[in-house]
């Protein structure tokens, strides 16, 4: 990694700026309609669901929903990105988000990011990560998590717990993972703001082609 993470406490900082929930794509016309049932997604995340910098519609979870139901998939993604959430907040609001609804067939989290640019406690976020986790297995609700890796100006020491915290919790509870959120806009300038840490628009669509695959294959079957 990491010239992503240049300005370190820049995603700590971003707060406030939220996305609403989807809305269709302008391609959305001439892709598949739809079959089935509704399936319903929730985003739960930090300023990289929010969409931050970014217009509403151009946020992750809206842009997720369009290449889903491009596919056919009858999604419906809420979008509960909140800017500068921790794994903190986002334990703290789980039964909330959750009973705003139907509950949902999936739930896709990007939180943990803020964490390490704040320098809170490896054992606070692997915690909460595993807090959230559980209770979603309770539910029996599937997961993908959307993994983060550790700035380098953290030290090795600090990454390489940072960096395990992802797969072993995923894998105690069963849930899918991305290993790298932002691999499809790292160390590209032109797919990032100008903070060097969230996407631009059209890195925001190459998010979503990384990782739309991995979303789609966890969806309950049939």
């Amino acid at each position: 990694m990491l010239a992503v993470f240049a300005p370190v406490l820049m995603l700590a900082g971003c707060g406030g700026d939220k996305a609403p929930t989807s809305a269709p794509s302008a391609s959305a016309a001439t892709a598949p309609a739809p079959q089935g049932p509704a399936v319903r997604i929730i985003a739960l995340g930090d300023s990289l669901f929010a969409g931050y910098g970014l217009r509403a519609e151009q946020a992750y979870p809206v842009r997720l929903e369009a290449a889903l139901r491009g596919r056919g998939i009858n999604a419906q993604v809420v979008n509960a990105g909140v800017s500068g959430d921790t794994t903190q907040d986002g334990r703290a609001r789980l039964d909330f988000t959750l009973a705003q609804g139907a509950a949902p067939d999936l739930v896709v989290i990007s939180l943990g990011g803020n964490d390490m640019l704040r320098g809170l406690p490896l054992a606070q976020t692997k915690d909460n990560l595993d807090a959230i986790l559980s209770e979603l297995e309770k539910r029996k609700i599937k997961t993908v998590v959307m993994g983060m890796l550790a700035a380098p100006n953290m030290g090795p020491d600090y990454a390489r717990e940072f960096n395990a915290i992802f797969p072993a919790v995923t894998a105690r509870h069963h849930a899918v993972l991305e290993p790298f959120f932002l691999k499809a806009i790292f160390n590209r300038p032109a797919l990032q703001l100008p903070d060097h840490i969230h996407p631009t628009d059209k890195g925001v669509e190459a998010m979503v082609s990384a990782t739309v695959d991995k979303v789609a294959g966890a969806l309950p079957k049939g």
